[in-house]
């Protein structure tokens, strides 16, 4: 069974031959822990991966993103960064005001994507292939408003509001649908929806101006046969049941902001759950046999012939032995299977 059969079998509940996984790190990971990676990965092997954006045409970016400084996005939006190895923080909006909506322009740039060359890598892998576009509208309107804006902004509502959301919207769409027509295995969306312990708006607000937007997403995705993958950050138990009414087939989110038994008695068995594992103490201060009891919780409380995607984020602070110890976990679990 290849990388891509066993992901396959495990969004379809059809009992998979072991557990798929996949591992996420930040630069910082890299620059800190070299060797430790590179063991984990040649060790424990992705079954998923993240198609390259092949342009005709580069977006314009200024600077790097994951170093110390200024780093300016395709959209224009301006970064400041203080460490190396992770990304940095809106400092100043770019639209400070809604005379300067025309100010925003989305960046075309990705709508050159080389279909062909995607394919290709496609072809040339047999582990389940994500797209790289990821619509975030909630977030990218972060990034051009700064978050304090935006939510006076969504208590306000102005018209302009509504015209920016549609030309982001519009954007993704596009972007979505050219994606839609490679050979990738799933379409991606993200937007961290989650404080610790509640959503960041309202459930009936995120109801009526994001999730028809996310509706967008997955209809663009079933059109065209393809799996629809979903981020989230933080706490977001109120909107799963949105994210299963409109057919998320994979979940990334911080289950243990979450009761995760609850989880388990609402949902398991209605998606996958794409991980993953506390990465705010038990990957940085828990020892080996914590982060094995964490997954152990997770595998019994998700799990059901499928519908558990053995993913974890080697983050700021993450000691090496615990990310692997998620795996070595997991692996042992699939014996079981």
């Amino acid at each position: 069974m290849t990388s891509r059969e066993l992901v396959k079998r495990t969004l379809e509940f059809s009992s998979p031959a072991r557990i798929p996984r996949q591992l996420w790190f930040l630069p910082w990971a890299s620059d800190h822990y070299p060797e430790e990676l590179a063991q984990i990965q040649k060790r424990f092997p992705d079954d998923l991966l993240t198609s390259p954006s092949f342009y005709k045409k580069m977006p314009k970016t200024v600077g790097d993103e994951y170093s110390p400084g200024t780093y300016i996005d395709e959209w224009g939006c301006i970064f400041k960064n203080r460490q190396k190895g992770i990304k940095g923080e809106i400092k100043e909006p770019l639209l400070k005001n809604w005379g300067e909506l025309d100010k925003v322009k989305v960046p075309r740039e990705r709508l050159s994507l080389d279909l062909e060359k995607v394919n290709d890598f496609c072809r040339s892998h047999d582990q389940f292939i994500l797209s790289r576009s990821c619509a975030r509208p909630f977030e990218q309107l972060q990034f051009i408003r700064k978050p304090g804006n935006l939510f006076l902004d969504l208590a306000d509502r102005p018209t302009e509001l509504f015209c920016l959301i549609e030309r982001i919207h519009q954007f993704y769409c596009e972007e979505m649908e050219l994606w839609a027509r490679t050979d990738v295995d799933a379409l991606v969306f993200s937007d961290d929806w989650g404080g610790q312990n509640s959503l960041l708006i309202s459930p009936a607000l995120w109801r009526k101006m994001f999730k028809p937007l996310y509706e967008d997403y997955v209809d663009i995705a079933r059109r065209q046969g393809k799996y629809i993958f979903m981020h989230s950050d933080g706490y977001i138990m109120d909107i799963i049941p949105d994210l299963v009414e409109m057919g998320v087939d994979a979940l990334n989110s911080q289950l243990f902001c979450m009761n995760i038994e609850e989880l388990g008695r609402r949902f398991k068995g209605t998606m996958t759950f794409w991980g993953e594992i506390d990465r705010q103490y038990l990957l940085p201060y828990g020892t080996t046999e914590e982060v094995r009891a964490a997954v152990r919780k997770v595998k019994d409380s998700l799990y059901q012939d499928g519908g558990v995607i053995a993913q974890c984020e080697f983050d700021v602070g993450a000691k090496p032995e615990n990310v692997a110890a998620v795996f070595l976990a997991w692996e042992e679990l699939s014996y079981s299977l």
